[in-house]
């Protein structure tokens, strides 16, 4: 089977499920896989080596500034006659299927040009009734009609009694890496020296920071700042006591699977990232801070480790279903996998 993968590039937590997937997909056999990616310049990808020579377009993505999208920035940048003429040039007919990530180039021209197409995607899970925060008749229209496909694979951290899956999680084989007393700080959405004045102030904590505005690593106080790196940002996930981060999916899933506790600051203006936040709160399995704000932080600092969440090979299941063809049978695979997830006590009691 010939597969087109496409993955929306504006965030890590896109390219980290489609880099378990590739994996994944490697070990079967039978099976050639090409990446698309949209929504980042290319000099801005780093670690990716797991895609071998995969294509780049602009595609649509959003822009933000100090921790808000910012809505002008984002319509100056984005150039819809070259997102027409990307999907209409795309050569998809060679292949038997397109896999998709909230991509939107490969998924149109896949619509175009009658190729099935899965959506495979955190986004997806939001087609069904999970819990939302902000959502609104844009956010609705852009879910489904911002990537379309044949069939649609959400992914969410509790199946709330809906046939989607749980977390496609993606870490490093760490073995013998022991942790150490610091929290892995990472806020790419917000000004980094927001973000550094605030933590100096908790001088007897230390704070491992990854921002996109880093160039060197650097060591100030008890500030240790760090250049994006998918390897030493995954070893020093282990390593760390907790995450501070902003609301995406793939990392507090990541970190979720590890027993991290977690504080999470949502973008302003990104309905996916208020609803993550909230949903984690509504679980009890991460904490929030609507602005960089002090008081919240050291409260959190205070609190225990929670146990971990133990999902299963969500890749490696999905691979197999892919393969076998029986595409509109997802509920079953949806309840074989929530069957091998092992929640803490406390969600169990939520929802008896």
């Amino acid at each position: 089977m010939k597969i087109l993968y496409g993955v929306q590039g504006t965030g890590n937590g896109h390219i980290a499920r489609a880099r378990a997937m590739a994996e994944s997909l490697k070990n079967r056999d039978g099976v050639q896989v090409d990446f698309v990616f949209s929504g980042r310049e290319k000099a801005k990808y780093f670690s990716m080596d797991a895609f071998d020579d995969y294509r780049s377009f602009a595609g649509l993505s959003f822009n933000s500034h100090q921790g808000k999208v910012d809505y002008i920035k984002t319509m100056k940048n984005n150039n819809v006659v070259e997102l027409v003429q990307d999907i209409n040039t795309l050569n998809v007919t060679d292949y038997d299927l397109v896999l998709n990530d909230f991509e939107p180039i490969s998924a149109w021209a896949a619509k175009r040009n009658d190729i099935p197409c899965i959506g495979i995607s955190h986004q997806n899970a939001f087609r069904f009734q999970v819990p939302k925060k902000g959502y609104s008749l844009l956010d609705k229209t852009i879910i489904h009609h911002f990537a379309p496909s044949d069939y649609q694979i959400g992914l969410h951290w509790h199946h709330f009694e809906q046939p989607i899956l749980p977390p496609i999680v993606h870490t490093c084989d760490m073995q013998g890496v022991e942790e150490e007393d610091f929290i892995l700080v990472y806020l790419p959405f917000e000004d980094l020296k927001q973000v550094a004045q605030l933590l100096k102030r908790f001088s007897g904590h230390s704070f491992r920071c990854y921002h996109p505005e880093v160039r060197d690593a650097d060591d100030v106080g008890n500030l240790q700042f760090r250049p994006l790196s998918f390897t030493e940002f995954q070893r020093d996930l282990t390593r760390c006591q907790g995450v501070i981060a902003n609301g995406g999916f793939e990392l507090p899933s990541e970190a979720l699977s590890l027993g991290k506790k977690l504080l999470l600051k949502p973008l302003d203006g990104q309905f996916e990232q208020q609803s993550n936040v909230a949903t984690l709160e509504y679980l009890g399995l991460g904490s929030a801070m609507l602005e960089l704000e002090a008081s919240t932080i050291r409260q959190w600092l205070g609190e225990p480790k929670p146990d971990p969440v133990h999902y299963p090979d969500v890749a490696g299941a999905i691979s197999d279903w892919v393969l076998q063809g029986n595409w509109d049978q997802q509920e079953l695979l949806s309840q074989q996998l929530w069957k091998k997830v092992n929640f803490p006590s406390h969600i169990t009691h939520l929802f008896d």
